[in-house]
C-alpha cells in the first residue's frame, strides 16, 4: 500500500529535532532507520503529517564504555551492537540479541533506540534492554530525564516518552562474567519471534525478559524472585508466563504462548546457570 501524503524535514542536531516536533506538534513523527514506522504507514496504521528525519545525526550513534555501565547512542545500529567489542566483553547478551533481529540489510539499517521507542512488544530489543535493567535518557525542550525501563513501556506502542521527547541513549548496567542466554522461536530467520527469552544471571542475581508476551515487553519478575528463593531452574520457569498476557494470532494462542514461554526460558536459565 501507499503512505498516506506527508511532509519531510531533516534534523541537524537533537535540538533541531526536539523543536521541530514541537512546532509541528503530534502530527510529527521521528525518523531514524524506518523499518519500525514506514510498515506502519504503508498499512495506513500511522498517518504523520510531518516526519522529521534524525537519521544522520550521528552524533547519536556511539558505544562508550561509562564505569558502572554502557553507554549506547540511540541512533546506534543493531549492526553495531552486534559486533561491538565493548559489549562482548560487559554485556554479550545484548550483543547477541542484536544479531537475531531481521536480516542483514535489518540491521545494518535499524537503530536500538528507534526499537525501543517503538515499543512493539514483539521486538528483541525493548525486551533484552528491560531484562538487563537499563535507563534510558530522553531529551526534550526542558533538558534530559531519565527513565528506567521498567517504567518506559506503558501499553501497546506506548512509552513514557512525551510527544516533544527524543530518546538519545540507552544505558545498561555491566553483567561482566554473567550467564546469559538468548532464545528465539519463530517460524523463519527473519520473522518476529512467536516468543523470546533473554535472561542472564550473575552472583545471584538474574533478569528474564519475554518478547512477544504481551501488550509490552515483559519482565518476567516472578521467575527471577523464585530463584533468588532458592528455586531451581525447572520450578523457576513454571512461572514464566506469571506477568504476561499473551494474545492469540495467526501464529499461536495464548496457551500456545504460554507453554513456549516455559520451555524457553527452562532453556535460557540452564544455559545461563552453565
Amino acid at each position: 500500500m501507499i503512505p498516506a501524503a506527508f511532509d519531510y524535514v531533516r534534523a541537524e542536531s537533537a535540538e533541531q529535532a526536539i523543536s521541530l516536533i514541537g512546532q509541528y506538534g503530534d502530527d510529527a513523527k521521528f525518523l531514524a532507520g524506518g523499518h519500525s514506522l514506514l510498515p506502519l504507514m504503508k498499512l495506513r496504521l500511522a498517518q504523520p503529517t510531518v516526519l522529521v528525519d534524525i537519521g544522520r545525526l550521528a552524533d547519536l550513534s556511539y558505544i562508550r564504555d561509562a564505569g558502572d555501565h554502557i553507554a549506547i547512542g540511540a541512533l546506534t545500529r543493531h549492526m553495531d551492537v552486534e559486533t561491538s567489542s565493548v559489549l562482548a566483553e560487559h554485556v554479550p547478551l545484548l550483543a547477541n540479541a542484536a544479531s537475531n533481529v531481521g536480516d542483514p540489510q535489518v540491521r545494518h539499517r535499524g537503530t536500538i533506540g528507534g526499537s525501543i521507542a517503538h515499543s512493539d512488544p514483539a521486538s528483541d530489543l525493548p525486551a533484552t534492554t528491560l531484562a538487563l535493567g537499563a535507563t534510558y535518557v530522553a531529551q526534550g525542550p526542558n533538558g534530559t530525564r531519565e527513565i528506567a525501563a521498567k517504567d518506559f513501556f506503558l501499553g501497546f506502542l506506548t512509552t513514557a516518552l512525551a510527544a516533544d521527547e527524543l530518546l538519545t541513549e540507552i544505558r545498561v548496567p555491566k553483567i561482566t562474567g554473567a550467564g546469559w542466554s538468548f532464545q528465539k522461536f519463530n517460524r523463519r530467520a527473519q520473522d518476529w519471534a512467536i516468543v523470546g527469552v533473554a535472561a542472564w544471571r550473575l552472583n545471584g542475581a538474574s533478569g528474564v525478559g519475554l518478547v512477544n508476551m504481551g501488550s509490552t515487553p515483559i519482565l518476567a519478575a516472578s521467575v527471577s524472585a523464585a530463584l533468588a528463593s532458592g528455586a531451581g531452574v525447572a520450578e523457576a520457569a513454571e512461572l514464566a508466563a506469571a506477568e504476561s498476557e499473551p494474545q492469540s494470532d495467526l501464529n499461536a494462542s495464548p496457551e500456545y504462548r504460554v507453554h513456549l514461554a516455559k520451555v524457553l526460558v527452562r532453556r535460557a536459565l540452564e544455559e545461563a546457570s552453565k
